[in-house]
């Protein structure tokens, strides 16, 4: 313990954690009355942005995700803004041109971010060096992604290169993603030991209680000398979201990782979304502790949208072998770690395998583009046979994707004159172009507006009584989705085995 030290805080309640839970459906009017007190507290950070909320305000809450993140910065005056980045996709679901991301991010940091968390589904550090690059161009902390996972291709030599890779691209730190929870306690321990040793920079552990190893994993990575842990407030933990905020800081209270934060405090926090959520019924028996995400490597939330898929197609009886075929297309693909959108596109391959009732007799949109290569170079050798059948000779695409994408500005620009009222009206329509158009459409009046379909936060912020009459009941669908234009193909035709 010669080495040990205090033990610093991110709080993901804004952001991974309703993402995990709720699917993303918690409203700017259920965060704002406890802004303030969490600005107290004394976290590293708040995770505020990113990820899957820009979608879902756009799509269900009728919220412009720009103005979350300016409201949200306003009440964090005292602690540091984090954003989630996926990379060259920012955050939508495939990559972007260079011109879209540099003013993403210019707008984000004008907008109150301080802390950007970059990553790529594939580990490929061409698709974070730009977003890493211009982050630190713009005074703000680029922090360098890990996605971690387990396949022959990864081990911690393998980690550990990548971390000496972001740091020469100028990473300010590093960030070990766990997105489901994979990590085992002892492999945690000997990562962040060499991470700090042979890197030298900060290291964050981020995980998720999927496999119900995470606090665990906390405890040997502080341990191991890791600066930063995420994790939630009690309420919005656990299951498929991260270790509870108060716990941790009980656990390690008057020991060497003390991190000096008041648990009081803590409670109050956790009181208010504990009457957030009596509005919400977290589907616990999806989203719940299952240790089969170590075989099938997907988030719990991937899970129920494919079971959820699978009953539209009156299919459900297919879902252990779709479940079953998921690690053999990953290997199919060459073992890419699982996070959006490399889950979502091997689950739905998966499901499709199963439903026609042979291997690639329907591949899926995203599916050709990955062996294309417009999503970067995998971590193990694409299936020849898979090859051949997308790419029937040809080769894929060599050098950096974003090489290949025209820039975008200028002609959204003119696609959407008529409905711009601010310029990062511009980038939303970039990122979610038909998401973002009847989002426009509806701000204009041209559209009727969207049912309230989220309980707990009205328009005017305020909650609904949490009656059960009152009660939103999440789809399964809902959780972990992916734009459907970038998974379904014109020519989807299934026939299903019998039962």
């Amino acid at each position: 313990m010669k080495n040990a030290k205090a033990i610093k805080i991110t709080d993901t309640s804004l952001r991974d954690a309703h993402q995990s839970l709720l699917a993303t459906r918690m409203r700017l009017g259920e965060m704002l009355p406890i802004i303030d007190l969490m600005d107290q507290i004394g976290y590293h950070s708040v995770e505020i942005w990113g990820g899957a909320t820009f979608d879902a305000c756009l799509r269900y809450l009728n919220e412009d995700p720009w103005e979350r993140l300016q409201h949200l910065s306003m009440g964090l005056t005292k602690t540091k803004k984090q954003m989630l980045l996926r990379g060259q996709n920012l955050v939508g679901y495939r990559h972007y041109a260079d011109d879209a991301l540099i003013e993403f991010i210019k707008r984000s940091v004008a907008n109150g971010i301080d802390i950007i968390r970059i990553f790529d589904a594939l580990n490929d550090l061409r698709n974070m060096e730009k977003a890493i690059q211009v982050a630190r161009e713009e005074g703000v902390h680029a922090q360098g992604t890990i996605c971690y996972t387990t396949s022959p291709f990864h081990n911690l030599d393998h980690f550990v290169r990548l971390g000496h890779d972001l740091k020469n691209v100028g990473s300010d730190s590093i960030c070990i993603k766990d997105m489901s929870g994979l990590i085992a306690p002892y492999i945690a321990y000997e990562l962040v030991g060499r991470l700090k040793k042979e890197v030298g920079l900060p290291v964050q552990l981020h995980s998720h209680y999927s496999s119900g190893m995470a606090s665990m994993a906390y405890l040997k990575a502080a341990e191991a000398g890791v600066d930063v842990i995420d994790t939630a407030t009690a309420p919005l933990s656990m299951g498929t979201s991260q270790p509870a905020t108060d716990t941790m800081v009980a656990a390690f209270k008057d020991t060497p990782y003390d991190t000096g934060l008041d648990v009081e405090q803590l409670t109050g926090v956790s009181q208010h979304f504990k009457e957030i959520i009596s509005d919400y019924k977290i589907p616990r028996d999806v989203m719940g502790v299952d240790t089969n995400v170590l075989i099938y490597q997907i988030p719990g939330g991937m899970i129920s949208n494919l079971a959820a898929q699978l009953a539209d197609q009156n299919a459900t009886h297919l879902l252990q072998q779709v479940l079953d075929e998921v690690p053999s297309v990953r290997a199919d693909l060459g073992y890419p770690p699982l996070v959006t959108p490399t889950s979502q596109i091997v689950g739905t391959q998966a499901m499709f395998n199963v439903l026609t009732g042979e291997r690639y007799k329907m591949i899926i949109t995203e599916v050709k583009n990955y062996v294309r290569g417009l999503y970067g170079v995998p971590p193990g050798e694409i299936s020849p046979e898979l090859k051949e059948i997308v790419l029937k000779g040809d080769k894929p695409i060599t050098g950096r994707p974003a090489d290949h994408i025209a820039p975008q500005l200028e002609e959204a620009k003119k696609e959407i004159a008529a409905f711009i009222e601010k310029e990062e009206d511009v980038l939303s329509y970039i990122l979610l172009p038909n998401v973002a158009l009847d989002f426009f459409k509806r701000r204009k009046g041209l559209l009727p507006p969207l049912e309230n379909n989220s309980s707990g936060g009205n328009k005017d912020g305020k909650r609904g009584s949490g009656s059960s009459d009152k009660e939103k009941s999440l789809q399964l669908e809902d959780i972990f989705r992916v734009d459907e234009n970038l998974i379904w193909s014109d020519d989807y035709n299934t026939v299903y085995p019998v039962a």
